[in-house]
């Protein structure tokens, strides 16, 4: 077993924040678990929050299931080409193949949780 695969805490503090592709204008994730973070061989498990007019490009995965918990703020889910407002205790459900994104059209921070697996989208 790799020495970087065991239980771990974190503080959500330790991680920066990142942007990373695909996503654009303040569309903020930490990346908390996961293989860099943790060793994590399954999960990606990250918190996002989007400042308004921030966003993630239409997507989808192969064979990547993903949720999405909002915990705070509103925005704009699309999901197969149906837009529906999402906000504080919406959770949505992703399977593979179907394509997403999310925007913040509201007027303070969109903060959600995202969970994927498998990590890899192969």
């Amino acid at each position: 077993m790799s020495e970087t695969y065991k239980a771990s805490i974190r503080n959500i503090a330790e991680e920066p924040w990142q942007q990373f592709p695909g996503h654009f204008g303040g569309a903020l994730s930490k990346a908390l678990v996961g293989p860099q973070t943790t060793g994590s061989r399954q999960l990606d498990y990250r918190i996002s929050t989007y400042q308004p007019m921030a966003y993630v490009e239409l997507h989808s995965h192969k064979v990547q299931e993903q949720v999405y918990h909002v915990l705070d703020g509103e925005g704009l889910m699309e999901i197969d080409g149906e837009k529906t407002v999402v906000r504080k205790h919406d959770v949505i459900f992703l399977p593979p193949g179907v394509p997403h994104s999310i925007a913040n059209s509201g007027l303070t921070d969109l903060t959600f949780i995202v969970v994927t697996t498998p990590i890899e989208d192969k």
